[in-house]
């Protein structure tokens, strides 16, 4: 069962990647910086770029935020590795998955696409060009974003503070493929994994407590 899970847990990343990667190259190679391509009302291509966090937003230097990244995947990719030894419940483990593929999605545009691809522009669209010769260096690459839903687009009421006139927009973030990952498996765990979360937390409690034990005085 262990191996079944283990081996399942590898496959959701690897088949997540295969996507993602297959999704962004096919944006970036074939539309411009800022290119938008309706499907619905409610649904369309837009390409854009961002430093890689999750929904686009950035509040650190991008070689700061891509070594975080980095620290975060390979905890992840371990604490998923010790699930599975433990023989885990098969739902947390697709959960672990999900989050790690997601997360590793867009840290391969992070590590390789300054490397491969010349830098995107509105005038053109970009392209492949030789090793090392991009726009960008290693951990520097911009994440590749597409997917957006305005759901609702309508405009706030004149009398409503700050935002009277302005068009208010629902569902607004652009995101990838990688990012719908993590939120997938994220609130998929908050949901349906709530007994290993409070395992998880029941275990940091008593590591914590042994490390520093109550003693008399401080009763």
């Amino acid at each position: 069962m262990k191996n079944h899970k283990g081996w399942l847990a590898i496959l959701i990343v690897v088949i997540s990647l295969i996507i993602d990667q297959v999704i962004k190259i096919n944006v970036k190679t074939s539309m411009s910086l800022g290119e938008s391509i309706r499907i619905t009302d409610w649904f369309y291509i837009n390409f854009i770029e961002n430093n890689g966090m999750a929904w686009g937003m950035t509040f650190f230097n991008k070689m700061v935020l891509s070594l975080f990244r980095l620290v975060a995947i390979s905890l992840i990719g371990y604490y998923l590795y010790g699930q599975i030894k433990k023989n885990a419940r098969l739902r947390y483990v697709v959960c672990l998955a999900l989050i790690l593929a997601g997360a590793f999605g867009n840290m391969v545009d992070s590590m390789f696409y300054g490397l491969i691809f010349n830098a995107s522009s509105p005038y053109y669209v970009s392209y492949f060009v030789p090793f090392g010769q991009g726009y960008s260096s290693f951990l520097l690459g911009k994440v590749v974003d597409m997917f957006y839903f305005p759901l609702i687009v309508a405009t706030w009421p004149d009398w409503f503070p700050f935002w009277g006139g302005e068009e208010f927009v629902f569902f607004s973030p652009v995101f990838n493929y990688a990012d719908a990952c993590v939120s997938v498996g994220v609130i998929s765990m908050l949901l349906f994994c709530r007994k290993d979360l409070d395992d998880l937390s029941t275990s940091f409690s008593t590591k914590r407590n042994k490390k520093n034990p109550v003693t008399e005085e401080d009763k």
